[in-house]
């Protein structure tokens, strides 16, 4: 059974999203062993300057870095990733486990984004979409897909 992590900045605020996200880990806890992991975000000014959210997103890097562990496929959440399909993503999923990894780690940064020693780290880049969405939402979103990506290599009728 494969481990998944995902490595995420700050808490769901909303309990909605919480309902949500606590749903779909315990889907998954029959497909994989899955984590969450929240770090704390660096607080910001109301209108930062790039180097105030340069410095915030390093000291967040950091953070992230020393949780992923050695042998762990990671996959950075940036808008400037690829996008997979559904049946993409569980075909990369598959490729992590048949490749020996000890685990998969999504990493989903700050509403800032992600620091570029981060990006550097992973093993894949994926975007959810070019469209804009709350952040908030990033990790009910994610888990889905997870959730979706596992049901389909284990031909449940979820994804049609």
């Amino acid at each position: 059974m494969m481990n998944v992590r995902i490595i995420c900045l700050g808490k769901l605020k909303e309990q909605y999203l919480r309902d949500m996200s606590a749903e779909y880990v315990k889907r998954l806890g029959a497909l994989c062993k899955i984590s969450v992991v929240e770090l704390t975000p660096e607080r910001l000014p109301d209108v930062p300057s790039k180097n105030e959210i340069k410095a915030a997103l390093e000291k967040e890097g950091r953070q992230i870095i020393s949780k992923i562990e050695k042998n762990e496929k990671v996959v950075a959440m940036c808008i400037e990733g690829k996008m997979l399909s559904s049946d993409a993503l569980s075909e990369k999923l598959d490729s992590f486990a048949t490749g020996g990894a000890s685990g998969v780690c999504f990493v989903i940064g700050s509403s800032c984004g992600l620091s570029d020693e981060v990006k550097g780290r992973a093993d894949f880049c994926l975007s959810m979409s070019p469209m804009t969405f709350p952040h908030q939402l990033a990790r009910v979103m994610l888990l889905e897909q997870i959730y979706r990506a596992f049901s389909i290599s284990a031909g449940s009728k979820y994804h049609k």
